[in-house]
């Protein structure tokens, strides 16, 4: 998690505002996003498949690299209570197990306190841009700092 601002509300969210999220994507991430999404294509979980493929090696789930975007909009910038209602995405080049991805997000258009649309990216450690699109977000009324205790999952 990173904290490069401090999170923004209706009232103090600007054009221009920038926000980031980071992650280096693991094995276990990718499995764990297999399990939950039911998505279980070979690309994603067998090497011996994903060699044979124009990638040479296993891949990320794309939708995986949309959800880092996720928590850049609702960790950092709106911050938490943002409200995600849409997100369009270009998937340029694929993350591979070991890359560290880091999405942007950037306040574009503010159409009303309620309705905010935000430049998103995806770049990896090599400033390789892997995903571009937009976003739109009901910014929340009140927001605070994330804490660690915000991504503990209960028992």
């Amino acid at each position: 998690m990173q904290a490069n601002i401090a999170p923004r509300t209706r009232d103090t969210l600007q054009v221009g505002d920038t926000g980031s999220f980071t992650k280096t994507i693991t094995e276990a991430n990718i499995s764990q996003f297999a399990d939950a999404s039911g998505d279980c294509n070979p690309l994603h979980l067998d090497d011996n498949y994903a060699a044979r493929t124009r990638f040479g090696r296993r891949i990320a789930h794309g939708v995986l690299s949309a959800g880092l975007i996720s928590a850049a909009l609702g960790n950092e910038l709106p911050g938490l209570g943002t409200i995600f209602v849409e997100l369009h995405v270009r998937f340029l080049k694929p993350v591979y197990i070991g890359d560290t991805v880091t999405a942007n997000v950037m306040v574009s258009e503010i159409l009303n306190p309620q309705r905010v649309y935000l430049l998103v990216a995806c770049v990896n450690q090599c400033g390789q841009d892997l995903a571009i699109g937009h976003a739109l977000v009901v910014p929340p009324r009140e927001t605070r700092l994330l804490t660690k205790s915000d991504c503990l999952f209960p028992a």
